[in-house]
């Protein structure tokens, strides 16, 4: 188990400035060429907010949103290669048989003028479909090597299909761009294993990002108590729902209410009580000072604060509470190309806030 980490020493909070308002559940952020952002709504619209706050109509060509509970339209990323392909991906939740539904990711080309998509293509559907409004999971990080990785709920009814191998639930899956499994992912040519497969046992990972390190970090909703901070490594598995540092809501123990077993990983960090974690990444950028270079940035949900969290030799040493007294859900938080944070506020009146130093 994590020990606690101390509250950083005080340091200037940087002031919030709003880029545009008006965003309705506003769920992921891209950057654009020339200073304009990519944003995804929750209830199904893909929008492009100019430099100076205008947002423009939806983008047209999204395929079917399943717009319920926490699913709808949510993360978005930008191919590495975007200045030469304009290729985007997104995932979202879709339809399946019988009310059922899933979290899939799609890949399209987004228009010279930016007013639609076009050669839009599932790439990834998970499977077996659920009748669930929750645990979609669904971020995007892709690697250095261009592959991608995407993060999948439990559907909070099928906790225990995170144990196994044979379906997509509580994974971490990597593909190459066009969908298909890399052949070097851990799971390749065992019977009875999904190859997209890249690391299992988890609960609703809202956090994705690749580090300085190079390697995926995430971070997972616990049930009460229990949010986690991961480095989802290939073939790992991290133990949910056979260990948790949480319980179940009500306080009753989950399982066998074990915390270590052998052969599943610990979190890096985990907090109880929880916070809600959404958004993750990495502040590389100077702009704040040399106290700030590194700092892993997580924004939560339930208590509305933008999280600076001070890391050293792989482990967290302190934290500090950023925009708590707004308290604004903060859904996703990205470093600019101007090396500044953006966040996310996941309201009806949803705002993209840039933080000034």
């Amino acid at each position: 188990m994590a020990t606690a980490p101390s509250q950083a020493q005080p340091t200037p909070q940087p002031r919030p400035e709003t880029v545009t308002a008006g965003l309705s559940h506003p769920w992921a952020l891209a950057f654009l060429p020339d200073g304009r952002f990519l944003v995804t709504e929750r209830p199904g619209r893909l929008r492009v907010i100019e430099a100076d706050g205008r947002a423009r109509p939806p983008v047209e060509g999204l395929p079917p949103v399943v717009a319920a509970g926490q699913g709808g339209l949510l993360d978005v990323a930008l191919d590495a290669g975007f200045g030469a392909n304009r290729t985007i991906y997104f995932c979202f939740s879709e339809a399946g048989p019988s009310g059922t539904n899933g979290t899939a990711l799609a890949r399209a080309v987004l228009s010279a003028d930016e007013r639609r998509l076009d050669q839009v293509r599932v790439i990834f559907s998970q499977q077996p479909k659920v009748a669930s409004r929750a645990h979609f999971g669904c971020r995007i990080a892709q690697g250095c090597d261009g592959t991608l990785f995407l993060t999948m709920g439990d559907r909070f009814s099928r906790s225990a299909d995170a144990q196994r191998l044979d379906n997509h639930l509580g994974k971490v899956i990597r593909v190459d761009p066009e969908g298909r499994p890399p052949a070097d992912n851990p799971f390749i040519g065992r019977p009875g294993a999904l190859p997209e497969i890249w690391s299992y046992g988890h609960r609703n990972m809202q956090g994705a990002t690749i580090g300085p390190d190079g390697r995926l970090w995430t971070h997972e909703h616990g049930a009460q108590g229990g949010d986690e901070i991961n480095i989802a490594q290939a073939g790992r598995n991290y133990g949910w729902p056979v260990i948790t540092h949480g319980v179940n809501y009500g306080g009753a123990p989950i399982g066998e209410g074990l915390k270590a077993k052998e052969g599943m990983e610990q979190p890096l960090h985990q907090w109880t009580p929880s916070i809600a974690p959404s958004g993750m990444a990495f502040l590389t950028s100077d702009r704040y000072g040399p106290a700030w270079k590194g700092s892993l940035l997580v924004g939560s949900l339930k208590f509305g604060y933008l999280d600076r969290i001070e890391v050293r030799d792989g482990k967290v040493v302190s934290e500090q509470k950023l925009l708590a007294s707004a308290r604004e859900r903060i859904r996703d938080v990205r470093q600019g190309p101007d090396g500044l944070i953006y966040v996310l506020t996941d309201e009806e009146d949803g705002k993209l806030i840039r933080l000034q130093p």
